[in-house]
């Protein structure tokens, strides 16, 4: 047996571990022919792409494979051409009995995946190559089964499909999600899934195999649903389109991640791993379910369009508010540990510390949801449900109970709900209002206390995120008191609140202490007020180390030596006062805050 399962691995994976894929951005695959064909511009530009489409087309009828060697990868500075070069090593030099999946995000047109092609020709792998577009963006979803039609209009794209045998696309419920929305995302993504079976039909390719690639975190608001592992690959792949692609005649191979730590959960025992591969063996050998052909969402085909649509558009409007920007970025990122292997958001050195985010894009899908998760309230998942529910809110409460493929989505929506509350946010919101620390000044009866707190006050205008914050949190409060009319929810359990409640007064002793920093001219490129501002987003690691520089805990070690003449005046300062009184208890209650931040994702369910 055991030589049995070791053959049974070398067959499905080569020389390999697992399946090799490789991952870059459409923009580069476009950039990367730009240069060797000479195209003018890119197929952003709607009113070229049909000529562009010609000029691929063209080019494909007479690329010749050129020869590839480590000096030719070494010295090429196009990331996509340097990408393929990659591959048909790992094909010459390692092994060529497995494909290696050539997966390409913000995939938005055909032309992508014909240029992609084109290389893959040009480098002479174009039969170990499954080049996979990655649907993620509000476009790609709207348009995935266009941007299919426009390459299978290509009788090279059609070969060369018939030649692989097969058709691997992505779907990216992380930031889909984060867009338009993780129950608007699961919608189009479900919709692309069964227009994908009517184009692949009309081509007639129903002999190639069919690989769909659901990318996701484990969490609420990454496409993790949070009920069952059977529910979520339901969740992930419905019945309906299923048996969609089972009527068209393709065989269809269903694969999903299980990414990070959290996702190694669900194999961390041998029992928890044979449990969950018997869920997954069941899920895909099962006769078709009965919901199929029954479920009652699919009868109300309009309704569910509209449905899903005022949550996408809403989610699309958020995503633009200036506050949802301040909001994530104000102290958010510095509020989790590393998460991945790249940072949150790009950084910066000087004064600034970390650079302000100003819109949401530049946030990583996985830190994205993470300080959602951190501030108490899920918008992701959450906002537009509220708008959506009450345009209609009987057909509302009758696809909840009726509806499985309907209440799955839901079930999403209820965990979100449970993982915090708007009163929760309201605090982190008023902790960036000065006016809520003039009041307290206004209301302190302790010696010297009031200068402090309107010491903070006049800090947190300097950062000026207030007003679109509070403006923001209307706009949910608004979305979320619809959603409670139709559909009352529960309270966060206590033990969260409480949690969230002990960070804050570790955030407000934090900035309290800061103040207390002594004043001194700029040095090191930094000033007080730039360091203070750092301390405020809660970059304190940082802004204590520089501190330390500024203020140094011991003389100089200068003052020791011999210098043969009488000794000079020893008065260099030291601050060990500010070291022990202020310095120290700031890193020690920043990794506090720290620890609360890891014990608030325990109680969410995102373990990693």
């Amino acid at each position: 047996m055991r030589l049995a399962v070791a053959r049974a691995g070398l067959v499905s994976h080569g020389l390999a571990l697992a399946h090799t894929h490789v991952r870059l951005n459409a923009t580069q695959v476009h950039n990367a022919l730009r240069h060797r064909l000479g195209f003018d511009g890119g197929p952003e530009d709607r009113a070229r792409r049909r000529g562009l489409l010609a000029a691929i087309n063209a080019a494909l009828d007479t690329v010749e494979p050129v020869p590839v060697n480590f000096g030719a990868l070494l010295t090429e500075s196009a990331s996509a051409a340097r990408l393929m070069m990659t591959v048909a090593q790992i094909v010459k030099h390692i092994d060529r009995s497995q494909p290696i999946r050539f997966l390409i995000a913000e995939t938005e047109t055909g032309y992508t995946l014909l240029a992609a092609l084109w290389l893959a020709r040009r480098n002479g792998v174009e039969r170990q190559v499954e080049i996979s577009p990655l649907f993620e963006t509000a476009e790609g979803l709207e348009r995935g089964a266009r941007v299919l039609e426009e390459a299978l209009r290509s009788p090279h794209w059609r070969d060369y499909l018939r030649a692989t045998g097969r058709l691997a696309i992505q779907f990216g419920y992380s930031d889909s999600g984060r867009f338009v929305g993780q129950l608007a995302a699961s919608y189009w993504i479900e919709r692309l899934r069964l227009k994908l079976a009517e184009t692949l039909r009309r081509y007639d390719l129903s002999g190639i195999d069919l690989i769909l690639f659901n990318t996701h975190g484990e969490s609420i608001g990454r496409g993790g649903h949070p009920t069952s592992l059977a529910d979520r690959l339901e969740y992930l792949a419905p019945a309906a389109s299923r048996a969609q692609f089972a009527a068209a005649g393709l065989a269809v191979r269903e694969e999903s991640s299980f990414q990070g730590s959290d996702g190694y959960l669900l194999f961390g025992t041998p029992a928890l791993a044979a449990a969950t591969v018997a869920r997954i063996a069941e899920h895909a050998f099962a006769p078709e379910p009965a919901e199929a052909s029954s479920d009652p969402v699919y009868s109300e085909a309009d309704w569910a369009a509209e449905f899903f649509g005022t949550i996408r558009l809403e989610m699309e409007a958020l995503v633009e508010d200036p506050g949802y920007t301040a909001l994530l970025g104000a102290f958010g990122p510095s509020l989790l540990d590393p998460t991945g292997s790249r940072p949150a958001a790009r950084q910066r050195d000087g004064l600034g510390g970390p650079e302000v985010i100003t819109h949401p894009r530049e946030l990583r899908a996985i830190p994205n949801n993470a300080i959602l998760h951190q501030l108490g309230w899920l918008a992701n998942t959450l906002h537009g449900l509220g708008r959506a529910a009450s345009r209609s809110p009987e057909t509302f409460a009758e696809l909840r109970a009726r509806s499985p493929r309907f209440g799955r989505a839901m079930a999403m929506a209820e965990a979100a709900r449970r993982a915090g509350s708007l009163d929760i946010l309201r605090a982190y919101v008023a902790t960036l209002d000065p006016g809520t620390w003039l009041d307290r000044a206004g209301r302190t009866r302790r010696p010297g206390r009031p200068a402090a707190l309107i010491a903070v006050a006049e800090a947190l205008e300097g950062l000026g995120l207030s007003e679109p914050v509070r403006r923001l949190f209307r706009r949910l409060q608004r979305d979320s008191l619809a959603l409670e009319a139709a559909w009352p929810g529960e309270r966060p359990p206590e033990r969260l609140v409480l949690l969230h409640a002990i960070r804050l007064a570790l955030i407000h002793r934090i900035w309290l202490l800061a103040t207390r920093i002594p004043d001194f001219s700029p040095r090191h490129g930094i000033t007080r007020g730039a360091l203070i501002a750092r301390i405020l987003r809660l970059d304190v690691p940082a802004a204590v180390a520089l501190l330390e520089q500024v203020f140094p805990r011991n003389p100089d070690a200068v003052l020791a030596l011999e210098f043969a003449e009488p000794p000079g005046p020893a008065e260099a300062a030291s601050y060990e006062q500010e070291h022990a009184e202020v310095f120290a208890p700031m890193r020690a209650l920043f990794a506090l805050v720290r620890e609360a931040s890891s014990a608030i994702t325990q109680e969410v369910g995102a373990h990693g």
